[in-house]
């Protein structure tokens, strides 16, 4: 795949879970990968794990000046930009019957990752895209479905509800120029830092209720931005996969 090996591709949130298994996914096919993140010690040891096609950027994407250098950084590295995936996120508490100061602290924390820094990066690498050829790829959450699993999910199910809407505007703006733009909504994944401190019954109790009858694993979610990053989806735009065993379907 001579097409593959020369792309690059950034990946935020790439040191952990979901965007780490994807960063694994992309560097087996020979891809020069870039992973981004807040914390340099998870990014360092993915960058060592992942082998030599991995390089990191320390980053908050949720600030406009550390994105700009960050991206700036790598086209200068490697001139071009092929693929953004943004998979950088978190999850906090945020319910109606929480502290007032602490639901606007967590809100704004929760919003400024999972849908401002999608947005800023994707500013940031649009004018470095192929045309035609570049890819956009959001990670979402099933959540911006359902609202969550259970009450608490006020934030999180807003910002990625808001990245669909992020991700339909995009793709009306940059697919007439041939770039692409899709998101990845995951359900239950089991092997990411989101879902460690759930109790088994909470867990079962999930599966149960997903026909595919087992949990999701990140490399699940790597497999489906893999896809929308190949040329095989170079007429898929706009569009939402769920990627949740059946949990939820027909949206």
């Amino acid at each position: 795949m001579a097409a593959e090996t020369a792309r690059t591709v950034i990946i935020s949130g790439g040191g952990t879970g979901i965007g780490r298994a994807t960063a694994a996914a992309f560097a087996r096919e020979g891809a020069r990968v870039v992973i981004l993140g807040r914390r340099e010690e998870p990014l360092r040891a993915a960058a060592h794990e992942l082998g030599p096609n991995v390089d990191y950027v320390r980053a908050d994407v949720s600030r406009r000046e550390q994105v700009a250098a960050a991206v700036g950084a790598v086209v200068e590295r490697h001139g071009s930009v092929a693929v953004l995936v943004n998979a950088a996120g978190f999850v906090e508490g945020v319910a109606t019957n929480s502290p007032p100061d602490e639901a606007e602290r967590l809100w704004d924390a929760v919003l400024d990752t999972n849908l401002k820094g999608s947005f800023l990066l994707a500013l940031a690498v649009a004018p470095h895209l192929p045309r035609p050829g570049g890819r956009i790829i959001n990670v979402s959450s099933i959540a911006a479905f359902t609202g969550g699993s259970r009450p608490g999910a006020l934030a999180y199910a807003a910002a990625k509800a808001g990245l669909h809407g992020l991700t339909y505007g995009l793709a009306r703006e940059l697919s007439p120029q041939g770039i692409t733009v899709n998101a990845v909504a995951p359900g239950f994944i089991a092997d990411t830092g989101f879902t460690g401190a759930w109790s088994g019954e909470r867990i079962r109790g999930i599966v149960e209720q997903t026909p595919a009858g087992r949990a999701g694993r990140a490399d699940d979610i790597a497999a489906a931005i893999r896809y929308l990053a190949s040329p095989a989806a170079a007429f898929v735009t706009g569009e939402i996969l769920n990627v949740n065993g059946g949990w939820l379907f027909g949206r």
